[in-house]
């Protein structure tokens, strides 16, 4: 399903992907392999994501690192595609938020941008629907609205929407119709909504949607049928498995949210 009202084609060439995180939750099954090496159906998450980001058209992947981020880095590069640039920024405070790693990288972006979790499987065309029905002004953020289809909806990330806006986001959230699905078309601006949200040196990436949302600067791009699976736990892991497998096995394509419910 492609979504219109976007005021003009926003052209996109830079990916930042966050993956500065230990991957605590996981640790005892995948003995401390970080999360975008991790392999799902026999490849690392990594490559499903740069490659979806390559044929979208994005040039320089800027990926966050932290923890282990020696290992991270050497085991990334075998995945990255001819005539995409791989740009390591260390978070030297990857134990804080998550919202510290989107501002690591605000001195090398000055065009909007395409933001993305390293933990996170989807659909490739989640990224193509973003790219292209992004505002230019605003921030866009892809939303799930098949809610009862969420594998762990307690872990998700709730939104509540008025028509292509987004009202408010929070794991705790009691009113929402969406979930953020962790792909983000961002303006620049974003760096100063969360330098503003910062509290005792520390925000998440949801105070700074929080913080543009209450001056009606975002906006949501609801992914349809469109399928993506975080993978922050063991059980979620084995949910992406799963649905990968029946992908292989010639069940269903992967846009189909059937595929990822057991």
């Amino acid at each position: 399903m492609r979504q219109t009202g976007a005021k003009s084609r926003t052209s996109i060439t830079d990916a930042v992907i966050l993956m500065a995180g230990s991957g605590s939750r996981l640790r005892v099954i995948v003995n401390a392999l970080p999360k975008p090496l991790i392999q799902i159906a026999g490849r690392p998450v990594f490559s499903y994501t740069i490659e979806s980001l390559k044929k979208a058209g994005i040039e320089t992947v800027h990926v966050v690192t932290g923890s282990n981020s020696d290992a991270l880095l050497a085991g990334l590069k075998p995945s990255v595609p001819a005539g995409v640039q791989l740009h390591p920024i260390h978070n030297s405070d990857w134990q804080k938020q998550n919202g510290i790693s989107v501002l690591a990288v605000a001195e090398h972006l000055r065009s909007p941008f395409l933001l993305m979790m390293g933990d996170h499987l989807f659909d490739p065309a989640i990224v193509d629907l973003a790219i292209h029905n992004a505002e230019p002004n605003a921030l866009n953020v892809a939303v799930d609205r098949k809610i009862n289809a969420i594998f762990d909806l307690t872990d998700a990330m709730k939104v509540k929407t008025k028509g292509d806006r987004v009202v408010a986001i929070g794991k705790d959230l009691q009113d929402y119709d969406a979930i953020d699905t962790g792909v983000f078309v961002c303006p620049p601006e974003i760096f100063k909504y969360l330098e503003q949200a910062k509290r005792d040196g520390d925000c998440s990436l949801a105070d700074g949607v929080r913080a543009m949302a209450a001056d009606g600067k975002v906006r949501a791009i609801d992914i349809g049928d469109a399928w993506w699976q975080d993978i922050d736990t063991p059980e979620m892991l084995a949910q992406a498995e799963r649905a990968m497998r029946n992908l292989n096995e010639g069940g269903s394509t992967i846009g189909t949210r059937d595929t990822a419910v057991s």
